[in-house]
């Protein structure tokens, strides 16, 4: 007899691990997990997902009769208070309680709506809400936090009340059954009352109160770590972008400062053009813009160095129309055609021309910005990508957002002209839906 109760508690530890791992499966319950503080309507739909999953253990018991390890009714009532508060613990206390009350169980709903109400009441009591997340199963454990912070008395005392509150739930059970009997509440005690076997109970039910509670803070600590390393690429992408603007601004600024004396009329055309771009830079703030306003932002870009060009400075777009609402990288292309005027196209005598071209190749964005400049001699095409803030923040920033689905070439040849390509993941466009053909990645 005592060996077959100890089968059916390890059996019910088990199925309250397994309920909760169900359930932090779902994307939605695990989002709500993540917040401490919650709508009403977010409380009921948590309360709901757990008195689903618990309650249905319950119903299990009650319909097949024999499997008495998948009540953990009680237990989820009370997890139920840790996690939402008082109202989600009254409310899956009265759902979760409803199969053993058509059962015949009468004493089963205000039973388990006490016990839910309890937990919200501790989870009220803690210092910290994560404080409910922290506690450990292992008991030793939680007696030296206690210890630790023993100097921040709220803190100790909560680790002591958290314990303290699964002995008073589980003690409630006890006393209703000793009570009224079973036929009013469903429990495992033996008839004969047996310390050692009442002592293990107690341990079983406060284990599977905890585990539940571990296995959804492991979740709670990976969707946290998730969105920690969103914002700090964010942060990250942010710096390289804002290395390009000032880059962009302190080389037009030159370019008006070397007309202001020589023709301060078209300094005046310059400034204006100017503003129109940094208006246009301060209203935009996504990382991904579609390839439409990048090349009118390359169009304003250009027209303020043909200004300072002349006919010296030739621009040729080859764009295929179905490419214009792809989503790309802002700023993406202007580093690229800068270097493409400075180091390629401002040093010859008769100018030169640029080219840009965009394209859809085997289910992929390609862009490339082509010039036939001085060229770049073979010595430095090696080390191009670690050189100057263009090139290599340009580089950067797309392996920020792309990881590995990217590819980035530079082609030069001395006297002919350089030419550099980019190929990117073909995602959404503009308006939310895909590109025209299959999605590949990019090698």
């Amino acid at each position: 007899m005592v060996e077959q109760t100890l089968v059916v508690l390890l059996v019910k530890l088990a199925v309250a691990a397994s309920l909760a791992s169900a359930l932090v499966r779902i994307e939605a319950f695990k989002r709500t997990l993540l917040r401490e503080e919650r709508t009403l309507t977010q409380r009921v739909m948590l309360a709901v997902s757990i008195a689903a999953a618990f309650g249905g253990a319950v119903a299990v018991r009650v319909a097949t009769g024999t499997y008495k390890a998948a009540d953990v009714g009680l237990e989820g009532c009370l997890i139920a208070g840790f996690v939402g508060g008082y109202v989600p613990g009254l409310l899956s206390g009265v759902l979760i309680s409803l199969p053993a009350m058509f059962h015949g169980e009468l004493l089963a709903m205000p039973l388990f709506a006490a016990v839910g109400v309890l937990g919200g009441l501790v989870r009220d009591a803690a210092p910290d809400p994560e404080e409910i997340w922290r506690f450990s199963p292992f008991l030793d454990l939680n007696v030296y936090r206690a210890l630790r912070h023993w100097k921040d008395p709220r803190r100790a005392l909560f680790q002591l009340l958290f314990v303290a509150s699964i002995a008073a739930a589980e003690s409630l059970r006890l006393s209703v059954w000793y009570i009224f009997g079973e036929r009013f509440s469903f429990t495992l005690y033996p008839a004969e009352p047996r310390l050692g076997i009442y002592a293990t109970i107690l341990l079983t039910t406060m284990f599977t109160v905890i585990v539940p509670l571990r296995i959804w803070a492991s979740a709670r600590t990976e969707l946290k770590l998730a969105a920690q390393q969103g914002l700090l690429q964010e942060a990250r992408l942010r710096a390289l972008t804002s290395q390009i603007n000032p880059h962009f601004l302190f080389n037009t600024l030159n370019s008006i400062a070397s007309l202001v004396r020589t023709n301060p009329e078209m300094a005046r055309a310059v400034i204006h053009k100017l503003s129109a771009i940094l208006r246009r830079l301060m209203k935009k703030q996504d990382n991904l813009i579609p390839l439409r306003e990048e090349l009118t932002f390359i169009d304003d870009y250009l027209s303020i160095e043909m200004v300072r060009f002349g006919d010296k400075l030739r621009f040729i777009k080859e764009v295929d129309e179905n490419t214009l609402n792809a989503m790309v990288p802002s700023m993406l292309l202007q580093p690229i055609i800068e270097n493409s005027l400075k180091h390629g196209i401002s040093s010859k005598v008769n100018g030169g021309t640029i080219w840009l071209r965009a394209r859809w190749e085997q289910n992929q964005v390609h862009l490339v910005v082509e010039d036939d400049g001085v060229g770049i001699a073979e010595a430095n095409l090696a080390n191009l990508f670690e050189q100057g803030i263009g090139v290599s923040n340009v580089n950067e920033r797309l392996r920020v957002l792309y990881g590995s689905d990217y590819r980035m070439w530079i082609d030069s040849k001395p006297g002919e002209g350089t030419r550099t390509g980019i190929e990117l993941p073909a995602g959404a466009t503009e308006g939310g839906g895909k590109k025209p053909t299959g999605m590949a990645r990019a090698s």
